[in-house]
């Protein structure tokens, strides 16, 4: 019976009959009165002893407890023994068929004409050894999400490598020497095997073999002549054995073999010299540009504008000609930007739509969709934040409901991922573009919204990552907010993609705004309202003057005075009556509803709770708030409905007052969307989140104040911001402006910020692209994928990347010239012009920089003055004497000189500046005896502005002039009137006192010493006025100096030098040295070497892969398991400290910890400061402090009582941190602990995958994970 699911107490024995005969019958249940007991027996003596009876067998039991089953090792677990078979292990699949049968049709007529068979490309490719799209698909389980051991799909714009290819470039340009190119210890061992064989006890001395000349290649020569006859040549084993040479008749064949090539290369350097002279090669150059440029530009991409600007001034005519059938259709007329977008969507071409907001970009997303739904294809919508993708999948779902689905994929909510059009967040769509996802395959359309959410300084890197890793068959909708830089954005996503970006940019707006400023504080004031900005765009500044008399004229008599006071505020007591004022201006005429922009939440709560006596709606919409809010609370639980949010929530919506930010619970913020849709919330209280993304505008927009603070201060709003929150105002339809308020609180902000603030340009797009160590380590995993790459295509390299085709196109006109070039042919100056030349080059460009820091001194700055006679040298004047006149600052704070200088009679004319040399690009042979300049005929002066690179020296000398006079003397002459007077007295003194000294001292004066005349104390700088000597003194040792015509093979020199310079430039910008980021990427390299994430070929360890599951603080939680800090715990206290990577407001009250996750705590913050520590000592900028104070264990307490099942009405009473903060924190944490737990089954833990699986169910309850409206 007990197989079958009974037991003996199941079941009774009844007599039957008068002969002792028992049957099995079943019991009888009663419900009110248990069983009802049939007579066992009717006989006289009980039941025959043959028949088993209970109270004897459990009498037996507890007599000898050893007769218990459970003592019985016989049916216990046991080994059954198996005979071994390893040849199992061996077997594998069978392998995929290589070709395939493709049937042969004549192409006219269509007949069957035979078959024919084709190899198969891509055999055996799967996600875990291809990035091509024609691999294999993985599992149904990976297909949205991927896997982190898949590689992704080959980002497009890269170029893809092809096997062929490089077999070719191996074959072509790898050369292996088989003495020096082959490795003996493998890549990641520590030890290797040596392949030497001692043939002779003969030593030789081996030369380095990657010993590098100047120009940068390598010394074959040397490494080649030098080989020591004790290592076998692997060449010579393979050819024969006939061919070994171990000793003997070596040095003879080696000599032979020299002088063999000697003659060789005489012979090709004279058939060369003949070919150049020949008529067909003068012939073949004249004609080389024209005739050739095909072929020299074929493997060169030619110059393309990636980024095409559309012209939306002209209405487009034959828009229903050209697509007779529209994937979607509106009930309006679509604007031009919207037509011009929707052709080039036909036409399967990538658009960048820039409008204001409310425009209409949504228009374009929702063509491209149905596009794809028409195709039968997917298209992907981002948005920045969670909340805007469940407001856009409710729209797009209504939208949709007939002609395909739309489905949604965020953190904890997976619906329809079928669905052709999926709607999520760009962090999700990353995380499937490094995964593999195969929905990847099928993607015609990634839209991105809010694009210029790419300046997020923490997550506009996302955006970045996604653009680069797009494989190429998708194309890019680029939505955003108008900005001035589009085309440059434009061009680099086209450039990176290499596929045409159209950008369409429109600043009309559907609905004109007029900007006012209210300067009422009372219902008597509450008129005072002052046009400041019309709808034209006009700043009208009559209306600011009156808005600052109307506040003067009620200032006090303490405070009057004219014209604004900049920011003061108002005092907080009179924000109730300014609040008052404004709702009666709003009444009377008829302005509502209305957004009010508030930059703080505690603000929002206080405004809102100063209007308990305002009354907004109808009893019909109290009736219609009050049956809509009951029927979306209905899905809570009993004591969540009665939290004192949601209660104080009822009572204002009731009222037409609504509040929305951060710290709103979810669900109610929902419901205010709603009904601020509907029309019955009329007053709305919200931060700029809710500018953000869905369409939800109201005929008025009001400012509680312009300015905010960042995170790091208070300042104004910037334009952007301004014109996003304000393009909230005006309903297209049903406003014909709208209506943008500025509350003036205490004084009337300055005009120039208004100014600004409104009519200033918005921010560009700017690159916040930065290194993530997520993003090195998925970026390794796949071999064919370099993290340089990544950094080159980044936004934030294009400035330099985008002349690469210029740069190479220069460089191989460099290497060209380089061929052709000649060395100097002189036994003198081929020794040492060279080192000559780079000395020199040194010493200039330290002399030049010790000039600057010199002349900076306040010493010399002091020495420096009228009289102070100096050397000058610029482009057209060489070591002259000057004499200073003036001491003055100029632009930038850089300090200039007048001097008056001797020179050629009537050479220039005077007091124009010559052009000063650059010491530090012109490299001049330095003269160790350089005389100061005499005029050859009469001597003349000019008066120069001179900056501190044209003084070379200060002298000791100082002559007593009049500058004044002199300054005023040559005023006077370059009038024209006076233009042929002789000079004055004064100037002809000073002039002939600096020709007399130049005639008594032609080998130069004695100048100021800066290490002892300025009092000089840094020790760098005196160690370098050393060097400086040093190199002077050096140069004299030159024997290139001795050279006859030493100035012509030295101009020579420096035209070699410099194209060389030149070309190692343009090398240096092609390579990846030339990358900003690459220090830092070297250093996180080394961070995740020293960890053991990554072994010394970067190849991915463990520890990486487990790293590549977890979404962010990858390095704490990945050290936290290989430390076994979270193993031991509960699963709650788990959750509890993991709380600390996804809380981030700053200020909270202090939790109360019990001591596990006190001592827990202090390991993880010990942990966090170890990784910091190694961080700064691998290089990294980054503060150890900073680090640690990025792990907030504010919320521990809440999360560990809310895992336990504390009821939220309880949990608000643990903290000060608002509910909406809380539940998102919770939210985050369920999917930190989701990805802990997909680490633990890589590690192969499956005691923490079960804990994990146990924690995120304990706080997946109630009111924190109800699910949104919008998806219901």
């Amino acid at each position: 019976m007990a197989e079958h699911g009974f037991s003996l107490t199941d079941f009774s024995l009844v007599e039957v009959g008068c002969c002792g005969q028992v049957e099995v019958v079943a019991k009888q249940q009663n419900g009110e009165n248990g069983d009802i007991h049939l007579p066992l027996t009717t006989l006289p003596h009980g039941l025959p002893p043959v028949l088993p009876d209970v109270r004897t067998d459990l009498e037996e039991f507890l007599i000898h407890p050893e007769n218990l089953p459970i003592h019985d090792y016989e049916r216990a677990q046991r080994f059954i023994p198996r005979s071994m078979h390893p040849e199992s292990l061996y077997h594998t699949g069978p392998t995929p068929v290589q070709t395939t049968i493709k049937v042969d049709r004549n192409p006219t007529t269509g007949k069957l004409l035979g078959y024919k068979e084709e190899l198969i490309d891509d055999i055996g490719t799967t996600g875990k050894n291809s990035t091509s799209l024609r691999r294999a698909p993985g599992l149904p389980t990976e297909n949205v999400r991927g896997s982190s051991t898949n590689y992704p799909f080959w980002p497009g714009g890269l170029d893809e490598p092809d096997v062929e290819e490089l077999d070719r470039n191996l074959t072509n340009d790898a050369v292996i020497n088989f003495q020096t190119d082959l490795l003996t210890i493998p890549p990641g061992f520590a030890r290797g095997i040596t392949f030497e064989q001692k043939l002779c006890h003969k030593k030789k001395t081996v030369a380095p073999s990657n010993t590098v000349d100047q120009s940068g290649t390598k010394d074959e020569t040397n490494s080649q002549s030098e080989v020591p006859s004790s290592i076998l040549n692997l060449a010579d084993i393979l050819a024969g054995e006939d061919d070994i040479v171990f000793s003997g008749d070596e040095d003879e064949e080696e000599a032979e073999k020299n002088k063999v090539q000697d003659d060789s290369v005489a012979e090709r350097s004279l058939e060369s010299i003949a070919r150049s002279e020949s008529l067909e090669e003068l012939v073949k150059g004249d004609n080389s540009t024209p005739g050739d440029s095909s072929t020299k530009t074929t493997s060169v991409e030619p110059k393309e504008e990636w980024a095409i600007f559309v012209d939306i001034t002209a209405p487009v005519a034959d828009f229903h000609k050209r697509i007779p059938d529209m994937a979607c259709t509106w009930p309006f007329e679509p604007d031009i930007f919207q037509k011009q977008a929707i052709l080039h969507l036909e036409n399967h071409e990538s658009v960048f739509v820039a409008a204001h907001t409310s425009a209409g970009k949504t228009v374009v997303a929702e063509y491209a969709i149905a596009l794809s739904m028409r195709h039968m294809t997917r298209t992907v919508y981002t948005s920045p934040i969670k909340a805007l993708s469940n407001q856009k999948f409710r729209d797009f779902k209504t939208r949709f409901t007939d002609v395909g689905d739309v489905g949604l994929i965020t953190g904890d909510v997976q619906i329809h991922q079928e669905a052709s059009c999926l709607i999520m967040t760009t962090e999700i769509l990353r995380s499937m573009l490094y995964n593999g996802s195969d929905v990847i395959r099928d993607l015609e359309w990634v839209i991105f919204d809010e694009v210029h959410y790419i300046n997020d300084q923490e997550r506009g890197v996302v955006w970045e990552e996604v653009l680069i890793m797009l494989p190429q068959h998708v194309n890019i909708i680029l939505l955003s907010a108008t900005v001035p830089n589009c085309i440059e954005f434009a061009d680099w996503v086209g450039r990176t993609k290499r596929k045409k970006m159209y950008v369409i940019s429109t600043l009309k707006r559907p609905v004109p705004l007029e900007h006012f400023l209210f300067t009422g504080n009372s219902t008597k004031t509450s008129n005072e309202l002052f046009l400041l900005l019309n709808a034209s765009g006009n700043f009208l500044t009559r209306g600011y003057q009156q808005a600052v008399d109307a506040k003067k004229e009620r200032a006090s008599k303490s405070s009057q005075s004219y014209g604004p006071k900049g920011a003061r505020g108002g005092h907080p007591s009179q924000d109730k009556n300014v609040w008052l004022a404004a709702i009666d201006l709003l009444k009377k005429k008829d302005k509502l509803p209305a957004i009010v922009f508030t930059f703080s939440r505690r603000k929002i709560d206080e405004n809102a709770a100063n209007l308990k006596s305002t009354d907004l709606t109808s009893n019909t919409e109290k009736s219609e708030v009050h049956v809509f809010f009951q029927r979306c609370m209905s899905k809570l639980k009993g004591s969540d409905k009665e939290l004192p949010q949601v209660k104080q929530m009822q009572d204002l919506l009731k009222r037409g007052i609504g509040i929305h930010h951060s710290g709103i619970l979810p669900i109610l913020k929902e419901v205010v969307e709603m009904l601020f849709q509907r029309g019955l919330v009329k007053i709305l209280f919200a931060t700029e989140t809710f500018a953000m993304g869905v369409n939800m505008p109201a005929r008025t927009v009001i400012f509680d104040s312009i300015r905010k603070h960042d995170g790091t201060a208070f300042r104004d709003l910037l334009p952007h911001e301004y014109i996003q929150m304000a393009g909230r105002a005006g309903r297209r339809g049903l406003d014909t402006t709208g209506t943008v308020l500025i509350l003036c609180k205490g004084d009337v902000p300055e005009m120039s910020d208004l100014h600004k603030m409104m009519l200033g340009k918005p921010t560009q797009l700017s690159s916040q692209f930065r290194l993530t160590y997520s993003m090195i380590l998925n970026l390794l995993r796949v071999e064919q994928l370099r993290v340089e790459d990544m950094m080159k295509r980044s936004f934030s390299e294009f400035n330099s990347q985008k002349n690469v085709q210029e740069h190479k196109k220069t460089m191989e006109s460099l290497k060209a010239k380089m061929e052709r070039m000649e060395d100097v042919m002189c036994y003198l100056c081929s020794e040492d012009m060279e080192d000559y030349y780079k000395t020199c080059g040194e010493y200039w460009k330290l002399k030049t920089f010790l000039q600057k820091v010199v002349l900076s001194h306040p010493a010399a700055v002091k020495s420096l003055s009228a009289g102070r006679v100096v050397v000058v040298n610029t482009s057209e004047l060489t070591n002259t004497l000057g004499v200073i006149l003036q001491n003055s600052l100029g632009k930038n704070n850089e300090r200039t000189y007048t001097a008056l200088v001797i020179c050629e009679q009537n050479s220039r004319p005077t007091n124009t500046k010559p052009k000063a040399i650059n010491l530090e690009d012109i490299v001049r042979p330095v003269l160790l005896e350089e005389k100061l300049f005499q005029p050859e005929g009469a001597c003349g002066h000019e008066i120069l502005p001179l900056s501190g690179e044209d003084i070379t020296s200060i002298t000791t000398k100082i002559l007593k002039i009049n500058a004044d006079r002199i300054l005023d003397d040559v005023k006077k002459r370059q009038q024209p009137r006076f233009r042929n007077d002789p000079p004055g007295q004064s100037v002809t003194m000073a002039t002939q006192e600096l020709l007399r000294l130049t005639e008594s001292n032609p080998e130069g004066l004695l100048s100021l010493n800066p290490v002892k005349d300025f009092n000089l104390r840094d020790i760098d700088l005196v160690e370098q006025f050393r060097r400086l000597s040093f190199l002077k003194e050096s140069l004299g040792k030159f024997q290139c100096i001795n050279c006859a015509i030493f100035m012509e093979h030295f101009e020579k020199t420096r035209e070699n030098m410099q194209m060389k310079d030149e070309f190692s430039r343009i090398k240096f910008l092609l390579s990846d040295s030339s990358l900003h980021l690459l220090p830092e990427y070297e250093q996180r390299i080394m961070v995740l070497q020293r960890l053991k994430y990554i072994d010394n070929t970067n190849t991915v360890q463990l520890k990486g892969r487990v790293a590549c599951e977890i979404s962010s603080h990858e390095l704490i939680i990945t050290e936290l398991l290989f430390n076994n800090v979270l193993t031991e715990l509960h699963p709650t206290e788990i959750a509890a400290l993991l709380s600390c990577v996804v809380f981030e407001q700053k200020r909270c009250s202090e939790p109360n910890l019990f001591e596990t996750l006190q001592k827990n705590k202090i390991k993880i913050i010990e942990l966090a400061t170890e990784i910091g520590i190694l961080q700064r000592d691998c290089g990294l900028k980054i503060p150890v402090d900073d680090f640690v104070d990025e792990l907030n264990f504010g919320l521990a307490e809440v999360v560990f009582e809310w895992a336990r099942g504390m009821p939220f009405s309880e949990i608000t009473e643990l903290t000060d941190v608002q509910e909406g903060i809380i539940v998102r924190c919770i939210q985050r944490l369920d999917e930190t602990l989701r990805d802990v737990r997909n680490a633990a089954r890589i590690i192969g833990d499956p005691v923490l995958y079960q804990k994990m699986e146990e924690a995120s169910r304990m706080i997946k309850r109630d009111i924190v994970f109800a699910a949104s409206l919008y998806t219901q």
